[in-house]
């Protein structure tokens, strides 16, 4: 009948729609984002085999002393640490998946550091 709409039901619909048109394959795999209110985390994923090959947020022991928050400072740090993790796999080329988040703040913020740490998308 008549669904109440909020801010999460919002972000699925929009998710769900990105998902249909986005997948991650071997040779380019996807870069998932989730963003909550304190942290930031950063996926890459194979699809075809549901793994994920390389991961990296704001509580990772590599950030933990460098960040003190989800600003967007540590998020563009995030997404330079997976960016080298993902080059040490041989992973270059890589589909954004911004998780039905606007492209704006801390997910653009992410994105740009994974671009500056050599990631192509």
């Amino acid at each position: 009948m008549f669904k109440k709409y909020n801010r999460k039901a919002a972000r699925d619909k929009k998710r769900s729609r990105i998902r249909n048109k986005i997948y991650g394959t071997p040779e380019r795999p996807r870069l998932s984002v989730y963003r909550s209110a304190k942290h930031i985390y950063a996926q890459i994923i194979d699809d075809t085999k549901g793994h994920t090959l390389v991961a990296a947020s704001t509580l990772d022991p590599a950030l933990r002393e460098e960040v003190s928050s989800a600003n967007v400072e540590a998020a563009k740090k995030v997404g330079q640490l997976v960016a080298k993790r993902a080059l040490e796999k041989g992973i270059k080329k890589v589909v954004f998946d911004r998780g039905g988040y606007i492209y704006h703040g801390r997910v653009a913020a992410l994105a740009d550091g994974a671009r500056e740490g050599g990631l192509d998308f």
